[in-house]
């Protein structure tokens, strides 16, 4: 969660001279009691003013980074056109506000919110009916971006779970650590479906897909036919077949009801010690958020350090003490080898009492469909640079889809929930015969406590790491290479670096990544 914090800057309703604003960049201040950013995009007389924060976790916009008319947050890398106001690329769907800008004489004046916006003309590829299968990160965006295109056609949306559409990385974070409300939760409010036409199918599940016929069978004996469908099933939690892995102390995290369980098991059944299997993102968020809530809390792990083999030794000796500082105990090399009312038996047979037990050691994407139906998958359902699969018309975004990544050049699967939500964005628009690539520059982020590390890029192996800066001071960049070349970046407290790496890898730059290791 964030906050907007204390107005600052000049009051733009009075005036600003243009020489005020930085050609090429952007200048804090208020307008009508709100948080307003000048943006000069180039060195002419043109400026735009939109609002200073971010719609997705309020992030402050004055910190981020323009490029072109595109401004970045420097939290999370939501994309805003300064323009419009759009929210072009996730995390951030909603659009900032914009202000009407008058010159009077030498002076810029910021005037009332502009509501100007042209309405959307239907695409000239408009299928007839669009069926997304995962009401997800990617399923909830391509459905929005959908009607942000002008597409009117019938959106109907297939969700597992009961609920709508939930902010996902919330729920091992502010939310499962009692920090963020319920409400807070969701992507947006029931009356947001209904105002955009969206159906919602949901607490049923897709078991059958008919490609020649263009129809998806639902677990309630119904079926719906589609002009274009997206399979956005995602990846379900890897469940350890133990001894006791089927008692009720002991949850796996992925969903809403997951995150709401284990809160009840912590605060209503009066826990006292948690155990978490796996020292993955998931795990460690869900321990920290555990530890916010006062529960003693053990880690195991088979690895000789946690996140090593994303983050590498030094980003994964510093989180380890990072936890320890908030006293949580690891078990390292460590396998559980069952589970009991009392908690969990280790492969060396010692045993950890616990109240409740969280299992966190990855999960596998949902591909059963997909297989069903005869489409080509190889450790993920496989799509080409458009996110279409291999029967036309079908396409296939987030945690299940293997695409091929421009930086690497490797064919991938990325298990990230801003990469999910933009790759649901550019096949929405692909469905309406827009063809463009999807090359967006992975990224994620992860919060343990105060500390926040963001990643941009992909390296599934490296041969190099270098590091800028200082990892246990927190204000590091790490850089990931593999044969001389930067695959991917991670910050500690360097946001506006991760954006500028963002940037660089979007372009190839390998010298601009250098530079931002001196």
């Amino acid at each position: 969660m964030g906050g907007t914090g204390e107005l600052s800057g000049p009051d733009f309703t009075q005036g600003i001279a243009l020489a005020d604003v930085p050609p090429g960049g952007m200048l804090l201040g208020q307008a009508g009691g709100e948080a307003v950013l000048l943006v000069r995009p180039g060195d002419g007389d043109e400026v735009f003013a939109i609002g200073a924060t971010c719609t997705h976790y309020s992030g402050p916009l004055a910190e981020g980074l323009l490029v072109g008319t595109h401004v970045r947050c420097p939290w999370h890398h939501a994309c805003f056109d300064v323009r419009t106001g759009e929210a072009v690329a996730a995390p951030a769907l909603s659009p900032v506000a914009c202000f009407a800008v008058e010159r009077r004489g030498p002076l810029l004046v910021v005037k009332e919110k502009r509501s100007d916006a042209a309405p959307r003309t239907r695409p000239a590829q408009a299928p007839e009916s669009v069926v997304i299968v995962g009401a997800g990160a990617a399923g909830n965006a391509a459905a929005e971006m959908l009607r942000r295109e002008g597409y009117d056609g019938p959106v109907t949306l297939i969700g597992a779970d009961p609920v709508r559409p939930v902010d996902r990385p919330n729920l091992s974070k502010d939310y499962l650590a009692g920090t963020a409300p319920e409400e807070w939760v969701y992507l947006r409010g029931q009356e947001f479906y209904a105002e955009q036409k969206l159906e919602l199918r949901l607490g049923v599940r897709a078991v059958a897909l008919d490609p020649a016929g263009r129809r998806v069978a639902l677990s309630d004996g119904s079926s719906v036919s589609y002009g274009a469908l997206l399979l956005a099933t995602g990846a379900d939690p890897v469940k350890l077949p133990l001894p006791g892995a089927d008692l009720s102390p002991v949850f796996t995290l992925r969903t809403l009801a997951d995150s709401r369980a284990i809160i009840a098991a912590a605060v209503a059944g009066g826990a006292k010690r948690a155990v978490v299997v796996g020292a993955s993102f998931i795990g460690l968020e869900a321990a920290a958020s555990l530890r916010t809530r006062g529960l003693e809390v053990h880690v195991v792990g088979p690895e000789p350090r946690p996140l090593e083999r994303v983050l590498g030794p030094e980003l994964g000796d510093f989180v380890r003490g990072l936890h320890e500082e908030h006293g949580v105990v690891f078990h390292l090399g460590h396998k559980p080898a069952a589970f009991e009312k009392e908690g969990v038996v280790l492969d060396d047979g010692s045993r950890l009492p616990a109240d409740l037990v969280v299992v966190g050691v990855g999960v596998r994407p949902a591909l059963e469909l997909a297989e069903k139906a005869g489409l080509r998958v190889d450790r993920g359902v496989v799509v080409d640079a458009y996110l279409e699969t291999s029967v036309p018309g079908i396409y296939a975004a987030g945690d299940l889809a293997r695409y091929p990544d421009p930086v690497s050049g490797d064919a991938v699967r990325i298990e990230h929930w801003v990469v999910a939500e933009r790759q649901g964005q550019a096949a929405a628009r692909n469905m309406l015969g827009m063809r463009a690539p999807f090359r967006a520059v992975p990224f994620f982020w992860s919060q343990h406590y105060d500390v926040p590390i963001n990643y941009v890029g992909h390296a599934e192996s490296w041969d190099r790491i270098d590091v800028a800066g200082s990892v246990a001071g927190k204000d590091a960049l790490v850089a990931y290479r593999r044969q001389g070349k930067i695959l991917a970046v991670a910050t500690v407290y360097r946001d506006q670096a991760s954006l500028q790496a963002e940037v660089c890898l979007e372009r190839a730059d390998q010298a601009g990544l250098q530079a931002l290791l001196v």
